[in-house]
């Protein structure tokens, strides 16, 4: 295994960015929750830790505060935010709430560079978001910045390796933010930059023939990029032992059971097995409103599809999933996450006890940015590497509300006609994702002389990195105005189109 960094999680909804700004750095990263013991982190071979930012207050009776244990590692340590404040707190100095929360940009001023802030500018613009603040040093640090709302904005202990930043580095409204990490990881951290596509690809394939060995595996392929980058990796692991079920939901987009019948099947010599299991979700999903819920029937439903192919495939022992770091943190709490769950995935959570296949998750660790370039190293065409993210309920989460064969056509017209436009005008490759969405709401048009009271289309168009953040797209207004006016002439059944303009966070960027 390469190098790993512990970030330690203190239930910010920034965490998961800290994680991913240090892979862009090439180096390896690994989320704990903050009750982890020292011996834990011990165990993993740790060569640095991060503490993140978090909602609590040291002074609250609920305050999640980590194994103080830790900072006698002999590793380095950073503290973000909330993470500054547990050092000043745990190891001797004081924290107290600050006259006015500090919020949005600042300006840092460093007094001293010192490893951490080495060939940055002395000022630099930064994001703060916090109430409390440090007013008393612990013993060995001495502050090397400051802000205007605190003197201690920037600390260190340079003998121990131990560092407090009062601002967010992991956000992008952070300038040089990206910068102040890499200095800590390579700087303070001493660590090798050797989280590269080419070792995780040989790590990965020889891990999956150890752990498989002559058994079979069944992968549920979606044509998406995910559970089409797992299928190549597992095939270049295993080749024939590989079968991939692709199952007809009815939740799919236009055309897409012919697209991956061809491309995967005929192209890539893969065996795929098509399932057409359309009327039994549709029937198990009547009448059902809420998201949650319908995420769960969809998982829950194919699972028991892939259960019944194995019998069609002389069994397996191995069920193969796409599932990536983002879904799991999204997903599953981490032990007690003081971070509220934002949303199930259909392939996080492991599998009913009566099933005797256990899940091989090649991808587990990867972030979307990641997969693309395991994607590209492993031959897939760019139609496939680049091809925007779908979610694994399909459709059923763009239909706002009661799922209908009605409603799932309608949406599938205007969906199709926006991917048609965004392709022929070069826009599909430079966002992040582009979709419609069902929304049950009727709408007074006019269609010819003759009054139209018909359903309202949403319009999705986000960029995006790695899908923790996004936000909505400047698309040219003449490109809307004929997305819209395609849909509203062509799509029977639609009277209005709608352009959502929210950003990640505070919205996600599905709308279930």
């Amino acid at each position: 295994m390469p190098q790993t960094i512990a970030v330690i999680d203190f239930g910010s909804q920034y965490t998961q960015i800290i994680a991913r700004r240090i892979r862009e750095c090439q180096v390896y990263s690994k989320l704990y929750h903050h009750t982890v013991t020292a011996e834990e982190l011990k165990k993993d071979g740790v060569v640095g830790i991060i503490l993140s930012g978090g909602p609590s207050s040291v002074f609250s009776k609920k305050a999640p505060i980590p194994d103080k244990a830790l900072f006698t590692l002999g590793v380095p340590v950073l503290g973000i935010c909330y993470g500054i404040q547990l050092m000043g707190h745990l190891l001797g100095g004081q924290v107290a709430k600050s006259d006015h929360r500090e919020y949005g940009h600042g300006t840092l001023t460093i007094r001293k560079a010192g490893r951490l802030f080495s060939k940055l500018p002395k000022k630099l613009r930064v994001w703060n978001s916090h109430g409390d603040r440090l007013i008393k040093l612990p013993p060995g640090f001495t502050a090397i910045g400051t802000t205007d709302n605190s003197e201690y904005a920037v600390i260190e202990d340079a003998q121990r390796g131990f560092y407090g930043i009062q601002f967010h580095p992991e956000v992008f409204h952070s300038e040089r933010g990206v910068d102040v990490i890499r200095n800590f990881l390579v700087g303070v951290c001493k660590a090798e930059q050797d989280w590269t596509t080419a070792d995780f690809i040989k790590k990965s394939v020889a891990d999956i023939r150890t752990t498989v060995g002559k058994s079979r595996v069944l992968l549920g392929l979606s044509g998406g990029v995910d559970s089409s980058v797992a299928a190549a990796l597992i095939h270049k692991a295993i080749g024939k032992q590989l079968t991939c079920v692709f199952v007809d939901n009815g939740l799919l987009r236009k055309g897409e059971r012919e697209v991956v019948e061809s491309l995967y099947a005929r192209n890539f010599k893969i065996d795929v097995r098509v399932v057409d299991a359309s009327a039994l979700f549709l029937r198990r999903l009547k009448g059902i409103t809420d998201p949650e819920q319908k995420r769960k029937i969809i998982g829950r439903t194919f699972v028991e599809v892939f259960e019944k192919s194995l019998k069609s495939i002389g069994g397996a022992d191995y069920l193969a999933q796409g599932t990536l770091y983002p879904d799991v943190i999204e997903s599953v709490a981490i032990g007690n996450n003081p971070a509220a769950l934002i949303k199930s995935h259909h392939n996080v959570g492991g599998l009913p006890e009566r099933m005797k296949l256990k899940l091989l998750e090649p991808l587990r660790e990867l972030f979307k940015d990641e997969v693309r370039a395991v994607g590209s190293a492993c031959g897939l065409p760019k139609e496939v590497v680049w091809r925007q993210p779908f979610p694994g309920p399909g459709l059923g989460v763009r239909v706002v509300g009661e799922i209908t064969k009605e409603r799932l056509e309608i949406l599938r017209n205007a969906d199709f006609i926006l991917q048609e436009e965004m392709m022929d005008n070069g826009w599909y490759w430079k966002v992040w994702q582009s979709f419609a969405v069902f929304i049950p709401v009727k709408s007074v048009g006019v269609v010819g002389d003759e009054r139209n009271y018909s359903y309202v289309i949403g319009l999705r168009i986000v960029e995006s990195i790695d899908a923790m953040t996004a936000d909505w797209t400047r698309l040219p207004y003449d490109l809307l105005q004929k997305i819209s006016s395609r849909i509203t002439n062509e799509v029977r059944g639609v009277s209005r189109v709608v352009l959502d303009i929210s950003s990640k966070p505070p919205a996600t960027i599905e709308w279930e």
